[in-house]
């Protein structure tokens, strides 16, 4: 017969430990597929995006072609699938493919879904707001590094922190051009030592 009874007060430190470490596995866990589901559909919404210029290249070459594929396209992904298909959105999808577009290799038509994009969408839908491709290059690169929050995100766009590096990085090189710069950044040093 299986003892039921509660552990003595030696066993409770032991298994507060088992709950604190199952605990952070399934806390681990569940980010964890949070992130995969994340990585999934931010392809998926690429691929979206690739199919909408696929039709448009296809299609009327009347200007407003386009709004009316994307307007129609929401609304009735919004009726199929709910929440998350607003116009705004779909027509952020095709911007999507259209800024990374060299990003993955599909041949048209294709349905596999690569998880080349490991930010959310949500970072990749502020980054679209930067024009200058090297700069949301930048940004994107910081997220991933730094583990950016959106916020974080928007925070250094806001703050330009791209173009005042860059600038930084101008005036170091202009600084140090030419021969008399070099003798007296030397005859500094040596001053220094």
């Amino acid at each position: 017969m299986p003892d039921n009874r509660l552990p003595d007060a030696s066993g409770f430190a032991e298994y507060e430990t088992l709950l604190l470490e199952v605990s952070r596995l399934l806390e681990r866990a569940r980010q964890s597929a949070g992130r995969a589901v994340n990585v999934v559909m931010t392809a998926a919404y690429w691929q979206i995006g690739q199919r909408i210029v696929e039709q448009e290249q296809q299609g009327s070459t009347r200007a407003s072609y386009g709004e009316e594929l994307v307007a129609k396209l929401a609304k009735d992904l919004t009726a199929r699938f709910g929440r998350g298909f607003s116009r705004t959105n779909v027509f952020q999808m095709r911007q999507f493919f259209l800024a990374y577009r060299e990003k993955i290799q599909t041949p048209p038509g294709s349905s596999a879904i690569h998880p080349a994009f490991p930010l959310s969408w949500s970072h990749y839908v502020r980054l679209l707001t930067v024009p200058e491709e090297q700069a949301r290059s930048y940004y994107e690169s910081e997220s991933l590094r730094g583990g950016w929050s959106v916020r974080e995100l928007d925070r250094q766009i806001a703050s330009r922190a791209y173009e005042r590096l860059r600038g930084k990085g101008r005036r170091r090189f202009q600084r140090w051009t030419g021969p008399l710069q070099i003798m007296r950044s030397a005859i500094h040093l040596c001053s220094n030592s």
